[in-house]
């Protein structure tokens, strides 16, 4: 509800036709390392970043993306996408370790046509999964229910870090 509120206030009428554009959010996370926590993200080192995704599919949903943006993983450098898989394995194993999915969404949605949101910065999804994680809400009402808090799922992200 938060962000559908917020694009209501941004745009005026959320019903209108033009697609909202998004901030690089990405970037303002990697650019301030002091706020992590208000930004959700979990992990960083000096490639990039992992952050909780703030409209998730799923409990614990987070993303996973390099400090320089650039739109296609063919824009970057073969030892750039290297770190950038390092980070995806980094994220696999620690939403297993840390919220005991039973099973992992991992995709990208490489251009606006495929799904993304910020199309100027490729981030990959990581997606803990659970039998019987979906309901009749996602097919009637095309809702989804998160039944966790981002602060929860950030707090089980960072410990299973200290682990």
């Amino acid at each position: 509800m938060a962000y559908l509120r917020d694009l209501e206030a941004r745009h005026g009428d959320a019903k209108s036709s033009s697609a909202p554009q998004l901030s690089n959010f990405l970037r303002a996370a990697w650019e301030d390392p002091a706020n992590d926590h208000a930004h959700f993200v979990v992990h960083r080192n000096e490639h990039g970043l992992i952050m909780l995704n703030r409209y998730p599919y799923s409990n614990g949903h987070v993303l996973v993306a390099l400090a320089e943006a650039r739109p296609t993983l063919q824009d970057y450098t073969a030892p750039q996408r290297a770190h950038l898989w390092e980070l995806v394995d980094f994220a696999v194993e620690l939403v297993e370790r840390a919220l005991h999915s039973q099973g992992v969404n991992v995709g990208v949605n490489q251009g606006r046509a495929a799904g993304a949101g910020l199309p100027e910065h490729l981030h990959v999804h990581v997606v803990p999964r659970w039998s019987g994680d979906t309901n009749f809400m996602a097919t009637i009402g095309e809702v989804r229910v998160v039944p966790d808090s981002l602060e929860s799922s950030w707090q089980a992200l960072r410990a299973a870090i200290r682990d």
